[in-house]
């Protein structure tokens, strides 16, 4: 006797849809931004190249006799290596008219970034000029300024084939956990380095908290540059 195979007719669960949902899109704060300001002016670069020879062949005398020194020691070298690095620049009235602009420059940058500095007064605190050695390898190693709130450089002697100032992201967090760069062309959240390529008359500010660098020099052309920091200092001390 055959038996009669019954449908069975399979049940759908239905899936109630949830009217809630998470966001496709989020939104995003630009929070703890770390700045840095350029810009070219090239009008005062032959005057300082100028005003700044006597200092740069001060500090190469001062550093004459080490260098041969090392020379005699082991082999002529020239002064591969070294960095002349000047006296203070501040009260040579050469560079008055820099000091003045880099000053009421740091004070309105300061401003800019959300700072209070009714009970503060901006000092240009040091000024110097330095060039890297003619036979290269001249560089600085990774440093802040701890002294200052604003630093900065005016380039009057680079091209593409002398140093660079290289920042790296002062958020040690960061750093500590950083990933592979998707591409490191281009700037962005992932980047922990930053070079800027410079040229006689570009000019540079940033915090003086900012990590920065100068990649070794292979002496191929002249590379001196003028270094300042700025500090805001309370006025109930000049008071004092």
């Amino acid at each position: 006797m055959k038996k009669k195979m019954k449908n069975i007719k399979k049940k759908k669960t239905k899936i109630k849809k949830d009217k809630l949902s998470f966001p496709n899109q989020l939104a995003r704060d630009e929070l703890f931004k770390c700045p840095i300001w350029y810009a070219k002016e090239s009008g005062f670069v032959d005057s300082l190249n100028k005003a700044s020879d006597s200092y740069i062949e001060s500090a190469k005398k001062n550093l004459k006799k080490d260098i041969d020194e090392r020379n005699k020691k082991y082999g002529d070298k020239g002064d591969m290596g070294h960095v002349f690095h000047s006296t203070t620049l501040i009260g040579d009235p050469n560079f008055k008219k820099l000091q003045d602009y880099v000053g009421a420059t740091s004070h309105n940058l300061l401003k800019e970034m959300g700072y209070n500095l009714n009970d503060y007064q901006i000092f240009t605190t040091e000024m110097w000029v330095q060039e890297f050695a003619k036979k290269g390898g001249g560089h600085h190693t990774l440093h802040t300024h701890w002294n200052g709130h604003i630093s900065g450089f005016y380039f009057l002697k680079a091209s593409e084939k002398t140093s660079l100032p290289l920042f790296e992201d002062p958020r040690p967090g960061n750093l500590m956990n950083s990933l592979p760069e998707q591409d490191k062309s281009q700037v962005t959240y992932a980047s922990t380095q930053i070079n800027y390529k410079v040229e006689p008359g570009s000019m540079i500010f940033f915090p003086s908290y900012m990590p920065h660098q100068y990649v070794v020099d292979m002496g191929y052309d002249p590379f001196r540059f003028i270094h300042w920091n700025c500090q805001a200092i309370p006025k109930a001390v000049l008071n004092a």
